[in-house]
């Protein structure tokens, strides 16, 4: 019997006993470090990583997946007629949906390409729910029309420790104007239209918290919270206090996990990303 396959890439910061329960395939970006290359969160952790990146002299390089690997991974799923739903990272960020697409052109079997127009576990929230979708029979069609109502109800918080890394990176968004004014500030951004959006300068993880426990309060009030997601750039403390803190609101269930390399690399160390959906 043939249905629907799910792929989607490295950059969704989940966990891989949860995307392997839900046979979702994920084709990893790669990362360039100290003349080194490494797949995404396969070949070295985000852990390691981050040691890696505070030692390195230039800041690491990121690179999307090759179109061949695309297409082999296409072919392959799409052998016994399955069709494939290819879920990407915004690509307002990477490359990464583009090139999805190209292979899509390239590849013998059905494909259709999202872009998710999110990043980290706000991309999960997408293929995860796709992944059930699809394992209960649904077509296309209303997988794809569900995951657009999944971002309409989707937030997306970053805080960063340092600019330096958006701003090497080309990721600094919309938030140009903070470069030289955000000495000793933790800036806050959200992902809008799949680019990074100032919404706040802070000081302290005091104001930190306070100013995503109230964005979440006004996002969240009258609705159903189905998701939170929490990553982190080797700041777990900072990420079990904003958990802990998000708690005492919400009984949904809160998942904390390390921001992949490919995500940390244009985050920098001690970056929380924090990211809610609601119906």
């Amino acid at each position: 019997m043939t249905g629907i396959r799910i792929v989607t890439d490295s950059t969704t910061d989940l966990p891989k006993e949860l995307l392997q329960q839900h046979g979702i395939e994920v084709i990893p970006l790669s990362v360039y470090i100290d003349g080194e290359s490494y797949e995404d969160n396969v070949t070295i952790s985000p852990i390691d990583f981050i040691h890696k990146m505070k030692q390195a002299a230039e800041l690491p390089k990121t690179s999307q997946p090759a179109v061949g690997a695309f297409v082999d991974l296409y072919d392959r799923l799409g052998a016994d007629g399955h069709t494939i739903l290819s879920i990407h990272m915004t690509s307002g960020m990477s490359g990464t949906y583009s090139t999805a697409c190209a292979a899509a052109t390239m590849s013998e079997s059905n494909v259709v390409v999202v872009d998710s127009q999110m990043i980290s576990q706000a991309l999960g929230f997408q293929v995860i729910e796709a992944a059930k979708m699809a394992h209960a029979g649904s077509t296309i069609d209303e997988i794809t029309a569900r995951l657009r109502g999944i971002l309409e109800g989707t937030s997306l918080f970053v805080v960063v420790d340092t600019v330096e890394n958006l701003v090497k990176g080309g990721r600094i968004g919309k938030a140009k104007g903070w470069i030289s004014t955000v000495l000793s500030i933790k800036p806050i951004a959200m992902l809008d239209k799949g680019v990074y959006s100032p919404v706040a300068k802070v000081r302290t993880t005091t104001q930190i918290i306070k100013n995503l426990i109230e964005r979440f309060q006004a996002d969240t009030a009258g609705k159903e919270v189905k998701e939170i997601g929490i990553s982190h750039a080797d700041n777990l403390t900072l990420a079990e206090r904003l958990r802990d803190e998000i708690s005492r609101f919400t009984a949904a269930p809160i998942r904390i996990q390390p921001a992949t390399p490919v995500i940390t690399t244009h985050t920098g160390p001690a970056a929380i990303g924090f990211m809610y959906c609601v119906n």
